[in-house]
């Protein structure tokens, strides 16, 4: 298992962990977990996404809990990248579209520019369940706020900064295959459950 670096922001400043892991054995419950949670820098703006919670992921990582995952990253976009938001085929303003229409059909992720990328967002949401079913993953940590790993909300689609309740294609993507999903706010939560269960 490649080095992880977790990066966090506390009232001290920026921290940095490192942890190494070795091994895939299926004898603990692996954790998928976005790669800009780890301190890796490949969200569309070219940065990571600190956290509060680098104590308990560096405890996943020795525990060889976790498997590092950028969807985005994986089907070829760069970093940076210009931000997308997931946009409906309506034109009705009462009507907020999320993951679940993008897999249906229903809507589209479009880039702030207009370009329509919902076929590599579709196509990422696949190849993360697929790496998920692979590890034996039970559990998914991503980033919300994303129109692919947004878990408790997304943005509306008028790239205003507004956000609203609702899931992007990764996350509901992993929710239909069975997979557990939270957002990094939640990390301590599913902590304690698998504490709980050990």
């Amino acid at each position: 298992m490649p080095e992880l670096c977790i990066n966090t922001q506390k009232s001290i400043g920026s921290i940095e962990l490192r942890v190494i892991g070795h091994g895939w054995g299926f004898d603990i419950e692996r954790i998928l977990v976005s790669s800009c949670l780890l301190g890796q820098p490949v969200r569309y703006n070219g940065t990571d996404k600190p956290n509060e919670h680098a104590d308990v992921l560096t405890r996943w990582a020795r525990e060889e809990r976790l498997i590092p995952f950028c969807p985005e990253v994986a089907v070829g976009f760069p970093t940076p990248r210009p931000p997308a938001e997931i946009v409906g085929n309506t034109q009705s303003s009462h009507i907020r579209s999320q993951g679940k229409d993008v897999l249906s059909g229903d809507a589209r992720v479009l880039e702030k520019s207009g370009a329509d990328v919902t076929h590599l967002y579709l196509k990422a949401a696949d190849k993360t369940v697929a790496l998920a079913r692979q590890h034996g993953c039970s559990h998914a940590v991503l980033t919300d706020g994303s129109p692919s790993c947004g878990s408790s909300f997304i943005y509306d689609g008028t790239f205003s900064g507004t956000g609203v309740p609702g899931m992007g294609t990764t996350a509901t993507a992993l929710c239909n295959a069975g997979i557990h999903v939270w957002s990094q706010a939640q990390i301590a939560k599913l902590d304690a459950m698998l504490r709980t269960s050990a």
